[in-house]
């Protein structure tokens, strides 16, 4: 019985290790670090200064491995969605849900766009980050 114990305990952690769930390129590029906004554009506009539509976008955004993230001033969640060609972020403080399309992500660069409904019309939204 007692040969038993450290056999049952080295396949346990075989297991358990073997068992570790893969991350894809595009998740670990998305998690690894901060980012900084770069360009917040409304129409080709930056649309980034105070009472600008993406004000609250500026600055530091994190997508943590959990799910959970802060992108600029918004506390949320984010998941990737459509085979993570697009990312979708969650926030109490959104009237909606933003589905983005992901055109670019490297180690050095985010560039998302979607189309944000406005009173005055839909305004076509490019947002690019750098890493921190």
């Amino acid at each position: 019985m007692k040969n038993i114990v450290p056999w049952l305990l080295i396949t346990v952690l075989v297991y358990a290790t073997s068992c570790k769930e893969k991350t894809s390129e595009r998740f670990d590029l998305l998690t690894s670090h901060a980012w900084t906004s770069d360009s917040l554009l409304a129409d080709g506009v930056d649309a980034s200064g105070q009472g600008e539509l993406l004000e609250k976008f500026k600055g530091d955004i994190e997508f943590n491995v959990d799910g959970s993230g802060t992108f600029g001033q918004y506390t949320g969640t984010w998941m990737f969605v459509d085979n993570q060609t697009n990312l979708v972020i969650e926030s109490p403080e959104l009237a909606a849900a933003l589905t983005t399309h992901i055109v670019e992500l490297t180690n050095k660069s985010l560039k998302v766009t979607f189309v944000y409904p406005t009173l005055e019309g839909s305004k076509n939204i490019r947002m690019t980050f750098k890493p921190k």
